[in-house]
């Protein structure tokens, strides 16, 4: 479960979180009948509406960069995002902007080769250099290297490259927040814990042999 409280329908802010849940969910309640129709709880929006102002906020980046307004090519931005939450480790971003790529329609090949692209060589060059640089922007925080820049604005305006660098960070910024809200998929333990020894080992053994 979620980490957060969730709002249900009957506490919903009526100018923000409600008009959302009626798109959502219809006429229920989404905490006490969850289900969205790509196969999520729904619960990132019922928890983002116990602050209207920022489920408002984050409705509106949705919204700014699925406007026909924007310059960049929705394949490359969904590149840019779905990478992204691989990279950050959010099964929910991935797992949706896959999706995403796959309603672009991006081959099942690309799609499935995602998590190795740098050996892949289903990517033309254009996708590389931004998976590339989507890799910099989450990966490596931003650290960009000149030989890369160049390569980015050899294909892409910059306006173009504006876009990118926001809707791909956009996403690591969610995909940081589902984990630590444990949101959606990613309501699950850290695999990464301690795995208990036998009764019989000793510590002190194991200094010992170096292992």
């Amino acid at each position: 479960m979620p980490r957060l409280r969730e709002i249900p329908r009957e506490e919903a802010d009526t100018e923000v979180a409600l008009p959302l849940y009626k798109l959502l969910f219809g006429e229920r309640d989404p905490v006490a009948e969850p289900g969205t129709d790509t196969g999520t709880r729904g619960d990132w929006w019922t928890v983002f509406a116990a602050s209207p102002d920022t489920l408002k906020h984050a409705a509106q980046g949705f919204a700014y960069y699925r406007s026909p307004q924007r310059k960049l090519d929705p394949v490359l931005r969904e590149l840019g995002q779905t990478w992204a939450g691989y990279a950050v480790g959010s099964q929910f971003v991935f797992s949706q902007h896959c999706k995403s790529l796959r309603g672009l329609g991006v081959s099942e090949e690309k799609i499935a080769a995602l998590p190795t692209w740098q050996s892949a060589d289903c990517f033309d060059e254009r996708e590389r250099i931004v998976l590339a640089y989507a890799d910099r922007l989450v990966t490596h925080r931003g650290r960009v290297p000149d030989a890369l820049f160049a390569q980015i604005k050899d294909i892409l305006s910059e306006v173009e490259i504006l876009e990118l660098t926001y809707t791909t960070c956009l996403y690591d910024m969610h995909a940081v927040m589902t984990k630590a809200l444990r949101l959606e998929f990613d309501d699950r333990d850290d695999p990464v814990v301690e795995v208990a020894a036998p009764e019989s080992f000793s510590a002190t053994d194991f200094l010992d042999t170096g292992r």
